[in-house]
């Protein structure tokens, strides 16, 4: 199955460890209140009801990833990961990539007034991608593993680390890609 995914050039590979370079994209997003789990169901309900029709004219967007739909309407190829990042006082962003050809003003207006669009400017992140369940323990463990990996080569960030999911759920645990990206300074 065809995904489409944020552009970007590897700059550097170590392993399971790699430096990006991220061109610019444009992303719906919603902040949910809750921990990492209830937040990734909250927030993914909410942009699959916009990508379901939810939106002005109804318009449906064909997922390639995680949810399969026959579209009725305009088809706009959605793509993968859904990402999130913590925003303090336990609430979250969750995040899907809107697929190139699309600017802020052509996409549907949403029905939920929660969900906003923006760019994602192109820039630096270092990432590392691990598969299994992406539970907050694991979002952690990760985080703290990328910070020590870019620490040991030199590499300053800056902000909060971003989870990034590519499958559906029912994809087995041991075959799921995520990844934990942390920006460059």
């Amino acid at each position: 199955m065809a995904i489409e995914q944020p552009k970007y050039a590897v700059t550097l590979k170590d392993g399971d460890y790699e430096v990006r370079r991220y061109e610019p994209y444009i992303v719906a997003e919603v902040v949910v209140t809750g921990d990492q789990g209830q937040a990734v169901q909250q927030g993914f309900r909410k942009l699959a009801g916009y990508i379901f029709g939810g939106n002005a004219g109804s318009q449906k967007i064909a997922m390639t990833a995680p949810v399969a739909q026959k579209p009725a309407g305009e088809k706009i190829a959605m793509t993968s990961p859904v990402t999130q990042a913590p925003n303090g006082s336990g609430s979250w962003t969750v995040q899907f990539m809107m697929p190139p050809g699309y600017t802020l003003e052509s996409l549907p207006k949403p029905n939920d007034p929660d969900i906003r669009f923006r760019v994602e400017p192109g820039r630096v992140m270092a990432v590392l991608h691990f598969s299994g369940v992406a539970r907050d323990q694991n979002y952690r463990e990760r985080t703290e593993d990328l910070k020590r990996w870019a620490a040991a080569k030199g590499i300053a960030f800056k902000g909060e680390a971003v989870l990034a999911q590519y499958d559906p759920p029912w994809t087995l645990w041991f075959m799921r890609r995520n990844e934990v990206l942390l920006e460059v300074r």
